[in-house]
């Protein structure tokens, strides 16, 4: 079985697929501090009586990201493993300025929503942060915005609001609150279902043709029901990218990675295998 991991700024998802069926999924705390000893633990207690095979992961967290290459090089290394990063084929032409710029995962849920619905198609992951990813019809990562998480913005009021404080997130009775809680709740899940809508119409008028918009990330279910652009959920959208990533590079092996041209070069579309197009 195919072991898939998604290390966030606040969660760490593991996938785990039977061919193209996910078997099962697990979701823990991340923690910049766990040692590579640490997480082998976890993850072992998770995955007890999981057959792992193969091994896919990718990781926003520069300190986790250290720790877990040496964990899956000391406990699993008879196991074919790709860490998504430079050199590693994706398939996706980043149209970015900077592509190391990029977090994996976004590049890998955009290589997953274009799979699955086509382009163009935007991305909204609803996470530590609210990302925006945008893909076009021919399947290059264009970019996308990226604005405060809801729970960010939650700890971020009641840090510095003398009379507010933490809350649920959860839908009000109504817009106008009746109480503190209540107008917390109403700013915040109203207020970023309107943000949500109010980029997604933004990003779309900029595309070629209307897009497909899928949401994902942990607090999705709450935000996309009071959304009207939102029109797809895919709660496993990162894990099936990272499948695809996977198998992709068992039938290419990884290319170097290569650095981007100087100045005076034309301007240039890089995918994250590391081959550029002239743009």
């Amino acid at each position: 079985m195919l072991l898939t991991i998604d290390v966030g700024n606040t969660n760490t998802v593991l996938g785990v697929f039977d061919g193209e069926r996910l078997h099962g999924s697990w979701r823990i705390k991340t923690d910049a501090r766990s040692t590579a000893d640490e997480l082998a633990l976890t993850f072992g207690g998770l995955l007890h009586g999981v057959p792992v095979t193969g091994i896919c992961a990718c990781s926003t967290v520069p300190a986790v990201l250290r720790e877990l290459r040496e964990m899956l090089e000391r406990y699993y290394p008879d196991r074919a493993t790709i860490i998504v990063e430079p050199g590693i084929r994706t398939g996706v032409p980043l149209l970015y300025d900077n592509p190391k710029e990029i977090g994996p995962d976004r590049i890998v849920n955009t290589l997953a929503a274009f799979t699955r619905y086509g382009g163009p198609a935007i991305v909204v992951d609803f996470g530590t942060s609210t990302n925006f990813d945008v893909v076009s019809s021919r399947g290059e990562f264009l970019g996308g915005a990226l604005a405060p998480g809801i729970e960010i913005s939650i700890d971020a009021l009641a840090a510095r609001g003398a009379r507010l404080f933490k809350i649920e997130p959860a839908r009000p009775r109504s817009a106008i609150g009746k109480s503190t809680v209540e107008a917390l709740q109403s700013g915040v899940l109203f207020g970023f279902a309107g943000q949500v809508d109010g980029l997604v119409r933004r990003i779309a008028a900029e595309l070629d043709a209307p897009p497909v918009v899928v949401a994902t990330g942990g607090l999705a279910p709450l935000v996309m029901a009071e959304c009207e652009t939102i029109q797809h959920h895919e709660p496993d959208l990162t894990l099936l990218g990272l499948r695809m990533v996977f198998e992709r590079n068992q039938t290419h092996p990884p290319a170097a990675p290569t650095t981007p041209g100087g100045a005076g070069e034309p301007r240039t579309a890089q995918d994250s295998d590391g081959h550029r197009t002239a743009s």
